[in-house]
């Protein structure tokens, strides 16, 4: 902290953020949720030959200019009663129509106008691909452009949302406008929580469907005008050469080329691509090869016809090996591929770079939203997908291919595995610089290696895809992600019961478990051990039922199932230490031992937690027992042992700070800050637990907040600052019922009765 909080400092929780503010004084502190450093213009780059859509694009800077109706012109304008909702503008039409490239050329040139200063947000909905992204993935993307780190993001819909319109507020009121663009929308429950709440900002959307559900202003995009589409094609040319007169020397043939085209800006492109790359052809000899062309993209309506034929043809221009690389491309896990998936896919030593370059300049293949990533468009996936299922062979190369693209993700997995778990001995030979290096690849190719493992649902791939699921499992929990976690693992633990491989299965269960369990589904995270625990003891494996049983006795303990949760841990207990696993025993002391505490059990916690630290201890295990350590601290508290419960805590904070684990520090800071309490140390301990909560906020944990935020009301109440206390509690009760945790909602409204009977009676001190 910066100073500390005396009698007479206001501690306000308004707004869902913890808000120091000394009364008379200078203000101490400010924390937020999360860092609000500028947003960074993320719009995509604008289309280099950008054509025509001038009444449209004219239509678009009306409802955008800030001098509009119900507009507000910068920062601190207020979203007040009467107000307009946040204007929405939606541009659809046919995939290819150009609605990306006309919202991104209007977005540049508000930008340029000064017409948002708070910033521009572009996310991509992926509507219409196999698996499309969803609310709670779009609101991460755009929570993270705005500078909120992964610990940070909360877990559920509503949260995310919530946190998303609290920022964006925030800047409207501090640094002004923002304008969010919501591109391949496919459905309008992907946009309506990406809507902010203040009406300063602006929100474009593009989508295939016209969504009358949103309530948005609608601009259709429909086929180019005939001579809006001849410009565009012409545009193409004399951008590459700019003597090429082809579209005016023949603008009959030119005319009859945008027909077969669809007057559809991606495949005019797609055809000027193949007027580029051969100067010497005249318009009319294109158009000719195109109307002897049989094949079209089967879902588009007759008025698009010439679409597959364009695909076509620039894909028969191809040579074998560049051929091969886009259908591969196409395979690719993600939504994006990286110059090292890519390398691996095609078999060969080095990216394919001339490859590369022949599919860019095709337009079939862009650069991606990262230096050495490509995508492909909807439609072109599209198409090289249908080339695949069409052949045999082809199937067959895409399958090897995927292989082998599963194999290096797993032997680099694997390798990164073993820096995030500090395993010691010999670095695997697939092995990184250390951690860092190790946790950068990861998050490099994280869509990637998620999209893989998904891939174990494909019998073809089942075995690998499942062993990369399950090496993913400690990256996704320390980097937090949760929503990828459940995914991944319930694919995962699907494959493997159709696998019948039951120790995947059993891992798998418990993985998943885990993952619930900090997205707060504390019911399904109990199913899921309970289903390990029957498959290893189906399977006669006492050590994996034992770890099993731990994990469930946790979930029962959070699901307050309390004499449950004991009878589980006993039951691990008893099965590792039948196995000789002194640290697999430990942890079931240590967890038995919590679960006591919550009892009401102090003198046999004691008992417990001291065997978890002492065990911990005689196998090196510095981490687990400090955690011991301190969960003993709290157990010492409540037997009268006040002194030693400090230097319990104390100690293990020590620890978690050295190791650099912020949760478990966070714990160690508010369990003192209760014990510094007791002993009626309350400046220190409102330190403490202030230190709890700051740091609660910035790993985004919001349920462990609100069991700070009660502790420190606790701590308020027997200091007599009632009204403070009150405040800490209210915030504590609103975090329980956003999860619904019945348990936490009731403590804390026994604090707040508490409150108001030493309202009434006039005491300050607990009794």
């Amino acid at each position: 902290m910066s100073g500390d909080i005396r009698d007479g400092d206001r501690i306000d929780f308004r707004n869902g953020q913890f808000r120091g503010e000394v009364v008379g004084k200078k203000v101490e502190h400010h924390h937020h949720y999360v860092p609000m450093p500028h947003v960074d213009d993320a719009l995509p780059p604008e289309a280099v030959s950008f054509t025509g859509r001038g009444d449209e694009l004219g239509s678009l800077m009306a409802a955008l200019a800030p001098t509009g109706p119900g507009h507000p012109t910068g920062p601190g304008h207020p979203a007040g009663p009467g107000r307009p909702a946040v204007p929405v503008f939606a541009v659809a039409g046919l995939g290819g129509a150009g609605k990306t490239a006309l919202v991104v050329r209007a977005a540049h040139a508000a930008r340029e106008r000064g017409w948002f200063p708070g910033g521009a947000l572009f996310v991509d909905c992926h509507g219409y691909d196999d698996s499309p992204a969803g609310p709670v993935q779009l609101l991460e993307a755009l929570l993270r452009a705005l500078g909120v780190s992964a610990a940070h993001v909360p877990g559920t819909l509503d949260e995310r949302a919530g946190l998303y319109r609290s920022v964006l507020a925030e800047r409207a009121r501090t640094t002004g406008r923002v304008l969010i663009v919501v591109d391949n929308a496919s459905h309008p429950g992907q946009v309506r929580p990406l809507l902010p709440g203040h009406t300063a900002h602006r929100v474009l959307v593009t989508s295939r469907d016209t969504m009358p559900q949103l309530g948005a202003h609608l601009l259709h995009l429909d086929l180019l005008p005939a001579e809006v589409a001849r410009d565009v094609l012409h545009s193409a040319l004399a951008t590459a050469a700019p003597a090429d007169r082809r579209v005016l020397e023949d603008p009959g043939a030119a005319d009859q080329l945008c027909e077969l085209c669809g007057r559809l800006p991606l495949a005019l492109q797609i055809a000027a691509a193949l007027l580029i790359s051969d100067p010497g052809k005249p318009v009319a000899e294109l158009v000719s090869e195109l109307t002897g062309s049989a094949t079209l993209l089967d879902h588009l309506d007759d008025g698009e016809r010439g679409v597959r034929a364009a695909f076509d043809l620039s894909y028969r221009r191809l040579g074998p090996e560049s051929a091969r690389l886009f259908r591969l491309l196409a395979l690719a896990p993600g939504s994006e591929t990286s110059d090292e998936a890519i390398t691996v896919l095609c078999g060969s030593g080095a990216p394919p770079r001339r490859e590369l370059a022949v599919l860019i300049r095709a337009h079939l293949v862009v650069p991606g939203s990262v230096r050495g990533c490509w995508t492909l468009h909807d439609l072109v996936r599209a198409y090289a997908l249908d080339l695949v299922s069409r052949r045999e062979e082809l199937r067959r190369e895409g399958t090897r291919a995927r292989d082998r693209l599963l194999a290096h993700y797993l032997r680099r997995a694997e390798a990164a595995d073993w820096y995030l778990q500090a395993r010691v001995g010999v670095a695997p030979t697939a092995g990184f610089d250390g951690l860092t290096d190790a946790l950068s690849w990861l998050e490099r190719e994280r869509t990637g290696l998620v999209s893989a493992a998904l891939w174990a649902a494909d019998p073809a791939h089942a075995r690998t895809g499942l062993g990369l699921a399950l090496r993913l499992h400690g990256y996704l929990g320390w980097q937090r992600y949760f929503d990828d976690a459940v995914a991944v693992f319930r694919c995962a633990a699907e494959a493997a019961d159709a696998l019948g491989d039951g120790l995947s299965a059993g891992k798998a269960w418990n993985c998943l478990g885990l993952a619930l369990r900090n997205k707060r589904g504390i019911e399904e995270a109990v199913a899921a051990h309970t289903r390990a625990c029957e498959i290893h003891r189906e399977r006669g494996d006492r050590h994996a039922e034992g770890t099993s049983w731990d994990l469930l006795g946790i979930s029962l303990t959070e699901a307050h199932r309390l004499d449950d949760a004991v009878a589980a841990h006993r039951r691990a207990r008893d099965l590792v230490h039948a196995c000789g696993d002194r640290q697999a025993e430990a942890s079931t002391w240590n967890n038995l031992g919590r679960t006591l505490f919550k009892l009401g059990r102090f003198d046999e916690s004691v008992v417990a937690l001291t065997r978890a630290r002492e065990m911990f201890g005689s196998v090196g295990d510095r981490f687990r027992a400090a955690t011991a350590t301190n969960n003993l601290g709290r157990a010492y508290r409540e037997t009268g042992l006040v002194e030693e419960a400090l230097t319990a805590h104390t100690t293990a904070r020590a620890v978690f700070e050295e190791l650099g684990n912020r949760e478990r520090a966070a714990t160690a800071w508010n369990d003192l800050g209760v014990a510094l309490s007791v002993l009626g140390r309350f400046d220190e301990a409102l330190d403490a637990h202030l230190s709890a909560v700051r740091a609660y906020q910035d790993l985004g944990d919001r349920h462990r907040q609100a069991v700070t935020s009660n502790d420190l009301g606790a701590t308020l109440r027997r200091a007599g600052r009632r009204a403070e206390a009150r405040d800490a509690h209210f915030q504590a009760l609103r975090l329980f019922r956003e999860f619904g945790d019945a348990h936490g909602e009731r403590e804390t409204l026994g604090h707040l009765a508490a409150t108001e009977r030493d309202d009434r009676s006039g005491e300050a001190g607990v009794r």
